[in-house]
């Protein structure tokens, strides 16, 4: 018998050539925004309905 994880465990991330990986619902406390700062300006990240990414200005 196979052990399954929880629900809602997050699937592992693979590795990314020495580049860090964030887990996307940290960055959103689990909602479904983020707002990120650089240099002055202030991004939106969204999480769709379908589980999708999306960064603007």
């Amino acid at each position: 018998m196979q052990d399954t994880p929880p629900p809602n465990t997050p699937a592992p991330v693979p590795e990314i050539a020495s580049a860090p990986v964030h887990d996307a619902l940290g960055l959103t406390n689990g909602g479904p925004v983020a707002h990120i700062a650089l240099d002055g300006q202030v991004y939106v990240l969204r999480i769709t309905r379908a589980g999708k990414l999306i960064l603007t200005k």
